[in-house]
This record gives C-alpha cells, sequence and structure tokens, in this order.
C-alpha cells in the first residue's frame, strides 16, 4: 500500500496567528490544495507574532490535528537547538520545508541540527519568501552578510532546494547564493478561493476624499514611510487606512512622524491589525490598495486586494506586474515617486460609474485567475522534484513506518 510522502513544515507563524504577514495564507491553501496527495505536519510557535501570551485553548508541546494537518505548538522553552532537534527527529518525515531563511528558530537552527548529524538528512525545501530581493536584503545587511558567510563555510546551504515563487526571485537566489539552477523550483504560492461576489463597495462621491488602504506589516520591508511621503506631495484629499500589526515599533515611531507633518486635506486613520476573516470587507471599503513594497515574492494582499475588486498602486518590486494594461491598477518603480502622486490624483478624479466597472473588472480577473490549475500542478511538482523520486521515498518510508 502506497503511502502519502511526509513533508513536515517549520514556520515561525501559524494560524490562528496572522501578524507574521504572507507566509502564514501561503501554507494554509498549499494544505488545503495538496493535503490529499501529501501528509503535512507543522512546527510553529505557539503564539502569534510579537505577542507575549500564547493561544488560549490550545495545548503546546503535542501534536493536534487542525487546519487539515498535525501541527505542534512549540512554548519557547522547546525552542532551543536540542529541543526543536528533538521534536524533528521524532517526526518521520521524507522533506523539511523550511518558509525562511533568515529566521532564528525556525529555519537556521534546524539548518545547523542537520549539519551536525543532530536530525535526519532528508532533503530539505526552502521558501526564502521574498528574503533575497535587492530591497530586503538592504535591510539589516551587516548581520545578513554574516549569516549567508558563515552559513556557506559552515555548509549550510550545500545540498538545500529552493522554492521560488517566480522566476524573479529564482534570480535573487542564485544572485546571493550562487545555488545551482537546478536546485531552484519554482512554482507560484497558491491563493485563496474567491467568493463569487466581493463584499459590498460604497461608491465614492464625486470629489469626496480617496479612500486609500495600506495593509501591511509595519516594517521597512513594506515601505510605508515611502507612501506617506508620496500623499505628502499631492493636493487632493485623500483618507489613508493604515491596518496591520505594528511589527517594527522603531519603524512605526518614524512612520507617526512623517504622518503627524502630513497637510490637513491628508487623513490618516491607525487601525491595528485585523483578523484574516475581516480582510475581504476591509478591501471593499476603500477605493484603492497602496503597497510601495520593497519587494514581495508573492504578495497575498495584493490577491486579497484584487479579488476584493479594489485597485492596487504598487511598486514595480512584487510578481503582479504589466497592471495598467490589464486595468488593475498600476506598478511603477520606486525611483518615480512622481508616477505614484499621478496614479493617485487619476484614481481621485475617476467617476462613481468607471470606478465600479474597473472594480467589476478587477474582482472577475482575481475569479478567473483562481480557476487555473497551472499553479496547483508547479506545487506538486515542485514537492515531487524536492523528494528525490521515487526510490528515495521507499527508503524513508520502510524507515518512517
Amino acid at each position: 500500500m502506497n503511502q502519502k510522502p511526509k513533508i513536515l513544515i517549520t514556520i515561525g507563524g501559524f494560524l490562528p496567528g496572522y501578524k507574521s504577514g504572507g507566509p502564514v495564507p501561503s501554507i494554509v491553501n498549499l494544505v488545503a490544495r495538496l493535503g490529499d496527495e501529501f501528509e503535512f505536519s507543522i512546527l510553529t510557535a505557539d503564539r502569534d507574532l510579537g505577542d507575549t501570551a500564547p493561544y488560549p485553548d490550545i495545548p503546546a508541546d503535542e501534536w493536534i490535528s487542525a487546519y487539515g494537518a498535525t501541527i505542534r505548538y512549540c512554548s519557547p522553552a522547546r525552542l532551543s537547538r536540542n529541543a526543536l532537534a528533538a521534536t524533528i527527529r521524532e517526526v518521520p518525515h521524507d522533506m523539511l520545508y523550511l518558509n525562511s531563511f533568515f529566521e532564528p528558530r525556525f529555519s537556521i537552527l534546524p539548518l545547523f541540527s542537520r549539519r551536525l548529524g543532530h536530525v535526519s538528512k532528508a532533503p530539505v525545501l526552502l521558501a526564502p519568501r521574498g528574503e533575497f530581493s535587492a530591497g530586503a536584503l538592504a535591510l539589516k545587511q551587516a548581520k545578513k552578510r554574516a549569516y549567508l558567510k558563515l552559513g556557506a563555510a559552515f555548509g549550510l546551504f550545500r545540498d538545500l532546494h529552493w522554492h521560488a515563487s517566480t522566476a524573479h526571485e529564482a534570480a535573487d537566489i542564485q544572485r546571493a547564493l550562487g545555488a545551482p539552477e537546478q536546485r531552484i523550483l519554482i512554482a507560484s504560492d497558491l491563493a485563496a478561493p474567491r467568493a463569487e461576489r466581493p463584499a459590498t463597495h460604497c461608491p465614492r462621491a464625486p470629489g469626496a476624499p480617496l479612500r486609500v488602504l495600506f495593509l501591511s506589516r509595519i516594517t521597512p520591508k513594506k515601505n510605508l514611510d515611502y507612501a506617506l511621503d508620496i500623499l505628502s506631495g499631492i493636493t487632493v484629499p485623500v483618507v489613508l487606512s493604515i491596518i496591520g500589526p505594528e511589527e517594527d515599533i522603531a519603524y512605526t515611531k518614524h512612520c507617526r512622524t512623517i504622518a503627524g507633518r502630513l497637510p490637513k486635506h491628508i487623513q490618516i486613520h491607525w487601525g491595528g491589525g485585523v483578523p484574516p476573516a475581516a480582510i475581504p470587507q476591509t478591501m471593499a471599503e476603500h477605493d484603492l490598495f497602496f503597497l510601495p513594497t520593497r519587494g514581495e515574492n508573492f504578495g497575498h494582499v495584493i490577491a486579497e486586494a484584487l479579488g476584493a475588486g479594489t485597485p492596487v498602486l504598487l511598486s514595480d518590486t512584487t510578481p503582479w506586474r504589466g497592471l495598467n494594461g490589464l486595468d488593475l491598477g498600476n506598478d511603477i518603480p520606486l525611483a518615480d515617486p512622481d508616477q505614484f502622486r499621478a496614479a493617485l490624483i487619476t484614481a481621485w478624479h475617476q467617476g462613481p460609474e468607471e470606478a465600479a466597472k474597473q472594480r467589476r473588472h478587477v474582482a472577475a480577473y482575481a475569479r478567473d485567475q483562481q480557476r487555473r490549475d497551472a499553479d496547483v500542478e508547479a506545487n506538486r511538482i515542485l514537492f515531487r522534484s524536492a523528494l528525490g523520486g521515487p526510490a528515495h521515498l521507499r527508503r524513508n518510508q520502510n524507515r518512517g513506518s
């Protein structure tokens, strides 16, 4: 009797948490779409990013069944290198799937443990989640360069497979690590299913402020300060809603200082974080989604905006490109702030009928993209390739049964 290949996933945050951003829905959607073919186990933290208290009503440090997978929510006491290695050893798995390159506990520690022989030599697939984009690498450069050098000298990355969401990310991985091209596997992250009818949008009256949404973690990578600087240079009225966990306190303070200096016709509303279930309605309540990010390997929040019918204004550092030609919004180089301002002014001048027509088109595009099976097949091939073929599977299944 053939067994499903066993995939052990390590990730810094997972449901019911949401503050870790895109990797969470990436794994949720992966398990939902491929759970019939692969057996997924997940190691994660027992609390959301930045929280001091664990999730209520979820037992820590034991395996439970939830969200289509077997999950262990690890307490801080079980996240030392030795304790984590012991947990990884006890889980029969054909492949280890890491969901960050620079995350200390759930990526760096497992790689060191593997190199030292404290866990099995099962194949490793590592998804950097956009961490090798030029914008992302420019942040905290010294620490990142030190780890890149140390890891390479220690042989941590020698025989890994790499999950790139796009050809652009594959190029970033190769440039940063010199990884062999054949070990970089490309498969787009899987988006959540779209509702046939997006949440209701209340039309904006002509001349009323443009309702703009920034929804993301507040960190330098997401570039909120750039968005605020853009708004300081336009004369049309705008209400910017800033929603997302304040992950970087110093950076948030910097952004609040900029926001406090904006002219009166630019209003800022700070909303904090919202749970995933509230995102579609939040998107629908705004006329434009604005994310001048320094780099995304996929951008689930962008897919959420499109699914709600909300046009997007993005930097050109995401896989969502050619948006203007598709009538979905704009993707603009960060070096051209005037073009961002022009896009905001154009959106403000848009009449209710034109805006409603565009929203219907955006939502229909998102639904059509969701119906494609190509991305699911690409992920299936990704995992089968990284597993190393039938001979490897037989060896690991015999060992772990």
